[in-house]
C-alpha cells in the first residue's frame, strides 16, 4: 500500500507499533514513521487500515479520535468491521468532518449514506487469489492420496505426520476407547513394528496416520478394517 501511494504521488505516514525491523527495511525510505494512530489522524487527508480485528484493534478509530481527522478526510477500512465505530463513522459524516468512508462491509449504520463507498467484501476473489486457492487445493488433494495427510477438511480433523517408512496406513475410525489399542495390537500379531504413530480426532470421527517398518499383507489391512469401529483403511506405500 505504502508502495502505491507512493507512485500516486502521496507522501506517506505509517504506523505500525508492533513492525519488525526486517519490515521497516523493506520499506521506501519515502515513507515516515507515526509514533500514535493519533497522529496519522491528524496528518492525513486519506487513511487506510491494514490490522487483524482484535482487542488491542477493535473501535480502532471511534468516537474517541474520529474528531481528530482533517475535514473532508477520506477513511478506507478493508480490514475487518469493527475496526472502525460505525456509530461514529456516521457521525462524522453527518458534521462533514469525514469527507467519505469508503468499505467492503458497511453496517446497517452506514448502509445506503450518501458519502459511504461500499464495496463487496471479495479480497480472496482475485485472479491471483482463486490461482492460489486451486494449486493449494491441487498440493493438499495430492498429499491426501500420497501420504494420507488432512488439511482443511470440514469434519476430518488436521492430521499430518513426516513420513519416516515407506509403508504407511491411514485409518479413519470412530473416536471411541481403545482403537489405538486394537489397531497396535494387530499389527504387532502380524509381526510389525510401528515406527511412527499419530491420532487426532475431531467430535465422533478419528483419524490415524501409522508408519511401519516392513511391508503390510492383505489380510492385515482386513483384520484391521474388520475392528469395530473402524471405517476405513487405506495402504499407502511409497512406490519404488
Amino acid at each position: 500500500m505504502a508502495d502505491a501511494a507512493i507512485k500516486l504521488g502521496m507522501q506517506v505516514l505509517g504506523y505500525d507499533p508492533d513492525i519488525t525491523v526486517d519490515a521497516a527495511w523493506s520499506l521506501p525510505a519515502q515513507v515516515k514513521r507515526a509514533a500514535s494512530v493519533a497522529e496519522v489522524l491528524k496528518a492525513s487527508q486519506f487513511i487506510t487500515l491494514h490490522v487483524p480485528l482484535v482487542t488491542a484493534t477493535r473501535g480502532l478509530v471511534g468516537a474517541g479520535n474520529i474528531g481528530l481527522l482533517r475535514q473532508g478526510a477520506v477513511l478506507m477500512n478493508f480490514s475487518r468491521d469493527g475496526v472502525v465505530d460505525n456509530e461514529a463513522a456516521r457521525a462524522a459524516l453527518d458534521a462533514n468532518v469525514l469527507g467519505a468512508y469508503v468499505c467492503d462491509f458497511p453496517g446497517p449504520v452506514l448502509h445506503g449514506h450518501a458519502r459511504v463507498v461500499a464495496l463487496p467484501h471479495l479480497g480472496a476473489s482475485t485472479r491471483e487469489a482463486e490461482e492460489n486457492c486451486a494449486v493449494m487445493v491441487i498440493d493438499q488433494l495430492r498429499d491426501y492420496l500420497e501420504h494420507g495427510q488432512v488439511v482443511n477438511a470440514v469434519n476430518f480433523p488436521l492430521v499430518q505426520m513426516v513420513r519416516e517408512s515407506p509403508w504407511r496406513v491411514a485409518i479413519a475410525n470412530a473416536n471411541v476407547p481403545n482403537m489405538l489399542g486394537q489397531i497396535s495390537t494387530t499389527m504387532a500379531q502380524a509381526g510389525l513394528n510401528i515406527h511412527n504413530m499419530v491420532n487426532k480426532s475431531r467430535g465422533e470421527m478419528a483419524y490415524t496416520l501409522v508408519d511401519v517398518d516392513s511391508a503390510v499383507a492383505a489380510p492385515v489391512l482386513a483384520a484391521l478394517s474388520a475392528i469395530p469401529g473402524v471405517l476405513a483403511v487405506r495402504y499407502l506405500p511409497e512406490p519404488r
